[in-house]
C-alpha cells in the first residue's frame, strides 16, 4: 500500500475516534494512580489460578457467562461471545479465539467473516465482547481512571482464559490467540500469564499506554499531555508487554507490525520483540487499519497457526 495513504486513513480513524472519545483533562486526585500500581504489581493482576467458565447458550453461536471478576457496574459483569463450530465433532478441533480492538468494532462485522474462514480451514473460532464494549457498556456515564483500566484489562485476560478453560474442558485439543490492535494487547498479557494457551498471534499490538497520537484536538493533545506521568508510571508495570515474560515458548508468538502505523508505534513493538527473544515478526507495507485487511493475510496466519494448534505436544500438555 502507498506510505501516504496508509498513514491518511490512520490519522481520519484517529481524528474521529479521538473525538468520540472525547477525553478530557482530569485533576490528579481522579486519576487513582496510586491505587492501580498496588493493583498492577500484586498477585491479583493475573493470578496463577483460572475457573473454566459457567458458560450457557442462547441458540446454537450466542453464549454468555458471569465474568471472573465482577465490579459494580452490573452491565458489565455478564460476557457475552459467539462460538462459531465446526461442521462436525467441533469438540475434536482446536480453537481460535479472535480478540477485537477497542469498541467492539468487528464483533458484528469483520470477525463473523473472519470465523467463517477459519470454520472452512477445520477450526473452531470464538470471540467476546470486551469489558465495557458493546451491550457490556453501562448505560449511565461512569468516571474513567488508570484503577479503572487497570482492573478492566485484567479482567478482559482473566475472561479469555476462562473461556479457554471451558473450551478445553469440553475437550477441544488446544487453543490459540488471534487479536489485533487492543486485542493483540491482551493476547499478549494473556500469553503471558496462561501456560494452556497453544499460541499467539499479535497483529499491530498496544504494547504501553504511553503513546503520542497525531490528533488536532487541542482538549485531547491537553489531557495525553497531563496523563503521561501516570502513563510512565503504569508503564513500569507488567501491564506494558515490554516488562512482561511469555510462559508459552516464543516459537508460537507472533508479531505483526504495520510499517506506516500511526496507532500502535512501531518502536515499542520492535522493543517487545528484542525483549521477547525475537519470535516471528512480519513488518507489513500498511498502516494500522489496513493491515487488518491485506490480502491473503487470514491464510498466512491460519498456515502459521495450524502445525501450532496441531501440535503432539500441545495436546498432550492439555490433558
Amino acid at each position: 500500500m502507498i506510505a501516504p495513504l496508509a498513514r491518511f486513513i490512520d490519522w481520519s480513524v484517529l481524528q474521529m475516534a479521538s473525538a468520540v472519545v472525547g477525553l478530557k483533562h482530569a485533576p490528579k486526585p481522579k486519576w487513582q494512580l496510586e491505587e492501580a500500581l498496588e493493583f498492577l504489581n500484586g498477585p491479583d493482576f493475573i493470578p496463577a489460578a483460572s475457573n473454566a467458565a459457567q458458560i450457557e447458550f442462547d441458540g446454537l453461536r450466542d453464549f454468555k457467562f458471569p465474568t471472573p471478576r465482577p465490579g459494580e457496574v452490573a452491565e458489565n459483569n455478564i460476557v457475552y461471545g459467539r462460538l462459531y463450530r465446526c461442521a462436525e465433532r467441533w469438540q475434536e478441533r482446536p480453537v481460535i479465539i479472535l480478540l477485537d480492538g477497542a469498541f467492539g468494532v468487528g464483533y458484528h462485522s469483520v470477525i463473523p467473516l473472519l470465523a467463517r474462514r477459519i470454520n472452512r480451514a477445520g477450526f473452531n473460532a470464538a470471540t467476546l465482547v470486551a469489558p465495557y464494549s458493546l451491550q457490556r457498556r453501562p448505560r449511565r456515564p461512569i468516571e474513567e481512571n488508570c484503577l479503572d483500566f487497570a482492573r478492566a484489562m485484567a479482567q478482559n485476560v482473566a475472561e479469555i482464559r476462562a473461556l479457554t478453560g471451558w473450551l478445553l474442558d469440553e475437550g477441544c485439543p488446544s487453543v490459540g490467540l488471534a487479536g489485533g490492535s487492543l486485542g493483540g494487547w491482551t493476547a499478549g498479557l494473556t500469553a503471558c500469564g496462561d501456560t494452556r494457551i497453544a499460541c499467539a498471534v499479535l497483529a499491530v499490538p498496544g504494547v504501553r499506554t504511553r503513546f503520542s497520537p497525531p490528533v488536532i484536538w487541542p482538549w485531547v493533545r491537553k489531557a495525553l499531555q497531563a496523563l503521561r506521568p501516570a502513563h510512565e508510571a503504569m508503564d513500569a508495570t507488567r501491564l506494558n508487554l515490554i516488562l512482561s515474560t511469555p510462559v508459552i515458548p516464543k516459537e508460537n508468538i507472533l508479531l505483526i507490525e504495520a510499517i506506516h502505523d500511526l496507532l500502535a508505534e512501531r518502536q515499542p513493538i520492535e522493543e517487545l520483540w528484542q525483549k521477547w527473544e525475537q519470535p516471528e515478526i512480519w513488518r507489513l507495507p500498511y498502516g494500522h487499519v489496513s493491515a487488518l485487511f491485506v490480502p491473503g493475510l487470514t491464510g498466512r496466519i491460519l498456515d502459521w497457526l495450524s502445525p501450532r494448534l496441531n501440535s503432539d505436544t500441545v495436546r498432550t500438555l492439555n490433558k
